[in-house]
């Protein structure tokens, strides 16, 4: 079981699976201000909590809103997206969902010492 949370601790999470072998970045507009670096889960692995006195989970849609990037209201910190499973050649929103949730925010865990796959969003997208 992963838990993890935002910096001021209102939005927190944990996930029935183990830390993927690599985690990815993205070089699209979005993702490369955020700094984040994604872990890939199913939905159903996925469970927020909200352990803090006023839990602000805030979304943002960019683009072709297909995904929804959820961060803290209150601290700022970029929690989770939920998105359709990318398959180049084929339709979004026919697609499978995923969780893509910020390792960086993972409890007892260094995301930077972990292995990345760069995805090449700045030219994809």
């Amino acid at each position: 079981m992963i838990t993890g949370r935002c910096h001021c601790g209102d939005i927190a999470f944990q996930i029935d699976g183990d830390v993927p072998e690599t985690l990815t970045r993205c070089t699209c507009s979005f993702c490369s201000k955020r700094g984040h670096l994604y872990a890939y889960f199913r939905p159903d692995q996925f469970t927020r909590t909200f352990p803090g006195d006023r839990a602000e989970e805030s979304t943002y849609f960019w683009n072709s809103k297909l995904v929804s990037n959820n961060f803290c209201g209150r601290c700022g910190c970029d929690v989770y997206a939920d998105s359709p499973v990318f398959v180049p050649q084929e339709d979004f929103k026919a697609g499978k969902r995923q969780i893509c949730v910020n390792a960086r925010l993972f409890d007892d865990f260094e995301a930077a010492d972990h292995p990345v796959t760069v995805i090449d969003g700045k030219h994809l997208w």
